[in-house]
């Protein structure tokens, strides 16, 4: 399986650096999220995507001229595409990460779905 190009993959680590709170997750394609809450993911292109609440999704959209992202076909509706020279310029991209990571605290919390260890006994009953 592919991986994100090393230089974007560069470029989002240094991005999420800014924010100790934040930990970048993922090995082949990393992305962050808060609470079960995915919010920034970097795909097999180096494509960033950013999730924004609703205003700060159309500011985007229509500052940067870009589109909402697109992942195995399907339109992700509160994602936005970030373009390259922005994923180039951390200080100015950084502003939005900020609100990406607000927006996603602000969601109700996902329950993970990770198994618990097994204890290697079988229930009573």
């Amino acid at each position: 399986m592919a991986k994100a190009p090393a230089d974007k993959v560069a470029l989002f680590d240094a991005l999420v650096e800014l924010f100790p709170d934040v930990e970048r997750k993922g090995a082949g394609f990393p992305y962050t999220s808060a609470n079960g809450n995915m919010f920034s993911m970097l795909n097999e292109n180096g494509t960033l995507a950013l999730r924004l609440p609703a205003a700060e999704r159309d500011a985007f959209l229509t500052r940067y001229d870009t589109t909402l992202n697109v992942a195995h076909g399907v339109v992700q509706k509160e994602y936005v595409v970030v373009p390259d020279a922005l994923l180039a310029n951390t200080d100015e991209l950084r502003e939005h990460f900020a609100v990406s990571v607000a927006y996603a605290r602000s969601l109700r919390p996902k329950p993970t779905t990770r198994k618990k260890p097994s204890t290697g006994k079988k229930p009573a009953g």
